[in-house]
């Protein structure tokens, strides 16, 4: 059995931070990695968009640290540094010359610890309006923007913490007070709500005495709130659901949205290879049929989210040429879904072989490899487990491929959302 080989020590703080620390020395960069467990299915209804407004709201400075100053001190030291909130998580990261770590360190740990009492209304209300600007430009005002939302609607129910977008509701934005926002630190910005992964040029002895140096200070938090909503699934959606969009998008896209298992289960893996078998490379089962065969395509995409609550979803589209008709775009698509009950053993030894790659190439990467290690000490309580990945996904067979195409891809399991510019409709 392969194994990644990548050193992973696990350590956990008393006030219940949990620390990774993996040691590379074959170049002086280290990168610091934090994984908070807050997403946007933590916000309760009325409070969406608290978990991306964050992300924001964590820049905008700590009773150490003045406003933007994070982004300065790090890029003065030749680093980089951004952040992402996600469905489960928000993560902070930074990647900078080895011998800064502490600067790292003492940022994250300044802004877990001692963000509320820089936290203002001014401050709030200047990023209120910079995610509500985002919004537009990303979703409201771009072609295609709305796609996200309309397929989380469509796949997950209303009463499920995946229906409602990352970004949230504007209106929700608008009729948060400071207190609320207060509240939502005190509650998800704690060390027993938090990986940190140290991963590059570091003694992990070192590491791990300047991590409880910076933040073993910090209290712990209560016990962090139960997922609100409903949080099951069952496996399918019980029928195909459509919806088509009369939009202002320059070409015809098609997007196909089926209900597929969390992250965490073991048929994940089956999904990422019938993806690859689907989309990735010019000898992919979607790029071979609609964009060199039928000439109806100018693009295919399609990816399966790694979701952890209930359920997940796998989405695949196609974009068409100007000239395509939407229903031979969406017949296509779905015929290629349908086709997959006979996969053939060497489409499978391919995709095996690109998503092995894709990994290898990914853990190459410092930044993203401490990215992975917080990823996997978060949703599985293990780091280590990213070194036996590639076993699980060698594992797939092309009876695994057949059978689950069978069972979770068919009409019972579609959501299908189509874009038509306004022109041609």
């Amino acid at each position: 059995m392969s194994q990644l080989g990548i050193l992973a020590e696990r350590h956990r703080l008393d006030n219940g931070l949990r620390l990774v620390v993996s040691p590379d020395r074959t170049a002086p960069i280290v990168a610091v990695n934090l994984w908070y467990g807050v997403g946007s299915r933590n916000e309760r209804p009325g409070r969406t968009g608290f978990a991306h407004l964050f992300e924001h709201m964590m820049f905008q400075g700590s009773e150490n640290v003045p406003k933007n100053r994070h982004f300065e001190l790090v890029e003065r030291a030749g680093g980089s540094l951004n952040a992402t909130t996600w469905f489960d998580r928000t993560n902070y990261f930074e990647t900078l010359p080895s011998h800064h770590l502490d600067l790292a360190l003492w940022l994250e740990a300044d802004r877990m610890g001692w963000m509320l009492p820089a936290m203002t209304q001014e401050k709030l209300n200047n990023q209120r309006d910079v995610v509500k600007n985002e919004k537009r430009q990303s979703y409201d005002n771009r072609p295609y923007g709305d796609w996200s939302e309309r397929l989380q609607g469509m796949i997950f129910p209303p009463d499920h913490p995946y229906h409602h977008p990352v970004i949230g509701s504007m209106e929700d934005l608008d009729a948060a007070t400071l207190d609320d926002v207060s509240e939502f630190f005190r509650t998800f910005y704690v060390p027993n709500n938090c990986v940190l992964t140290v991963c590059g040029d570091v003694d992990p002895k070192h590491a791990v005495e300047r991590v409880k140096h910076w933040f073993g200070s910090i209290p712990e938090g209560a016990p962090i709130p139960p997922v609100p909503g409903r949080t099951d699934l069952e496996p399918v959606l019980g029928r195909t659901v459509s919806e088509r969009v009369v939009s202002r998008v320059p070409l015809p896209r098609t997007i196909v949205a089926c209900r597929i298992p969390p992250y965490t289960d073991p048929d994940f893996h089956t999904v990422e290879v019938l993806t690859s078998i689907l989309v990735h490379g010019k000898a992919s089962r979607l790029y071979h049929s609609l964009v060199r065969e039928q000439r109806i395509a100018k693009d295919v995409v399609g990816y399966a989210l790694p979701l952890i609550t209930g359920g997940s979803q796998l989405v695949v589209w196609a974009t068409g040429y100007a000239d395509t008709e939407i229903e031979r775009l969406e017949q296509a698509l779905l015929r290629e879904l349908d086709d997959l009950r006979s996969v053939e053993a060497d489409e499978v030894l391919r995709a095996v072989a690109l998503t092995d790659s894709a990994l290898v190439h990914a853990i190459e990467r410092v930044a993203e490899r401490a990215d992975l290690l917080s990823m996997f000490e978060t949703l599985f309580g293990n780091a280590g487990r990213l070194n036996t990945e590639m076993e699980r996904i060698r594992e797939v067979t092309p009876d695994r491929v057949r059978e689950f195409a069978q069972r979770r891809l068919g009409e019972a399991n579609r959501a299908v959302l189509s874009y038509v510019p306004e022109e041609t409709s």
